[in-house]
């Protein structure tokens, strides 16, 4: 399994935010080509997002099914890109003040990603996972601080 941490400087709520737009992954989570669909009920359990994903022409197409979904708090996913087999992605959005911990756990469920799992496949996901999550943080904290800024406007106008 690899697991990444990250602090983003936004409430669990604005994060959730992001990760509540199935159509906005394809800006945070690397990798992805583009969203070719999403489910008018994401994140709710059973919804799907099929994603395309690779690097110049080598592209597959990967679906994300939601698993365990508990607003605010909770987000858990199979990805499924076959002939890869599927991984279970869990996210969690813990309060660190006015802040989120975001922790993200990584496991391969089928596939070659299962015996090739172990330190080397491991290290590579934490890596890939890093560059993600630093992304989603950048995109929480700029969000924040425009709405931010809206209200500051709409108090001294108001």
């Amino acid at each position: 399994m690899a697991r990444n941490r990250q602090l983003i400087l936004s409430s669990p709520a604005e994060v959730w935010a992001l990760l509540s737009d199935g159509r906005r992954y394809g800006e945070w989570v690397s990798g992805t080509q583009e969203v070719t669909a999403a489910d008018a009920h994401w994140p709710d359990v059973g919804a799907r997002l099929r994603v395309r994903v690779g690097v110049g022409p080598l592209v597959l197409d990967d679906t994300c099914v939601v698993r365990i979904c508990e607003p605010q708090r909770r987000l858990e996913l199979e990805a499924k890109a076959d002939p890869f087999g599927a991984a279970r992605i869990a996210m969690r959005l813990i309060p660190w003040g006015e802040n989120t911990l975001f922790v993200l756990d990584w496991h391969p469920l089928r596939g070659p990603g299962i015996r090739m799992h172990g330190l080397p496949v491991d290290y590579v996901v934490r890596i890939r996972n890093g560059m993600m999550l630093t992304k989603l943080a950048r995109i929480a904290v700029r969000e924040h601080s425009r709405s931010a800024e809206a209200t500051a406007r709409n108090t001294r106008s108001g």
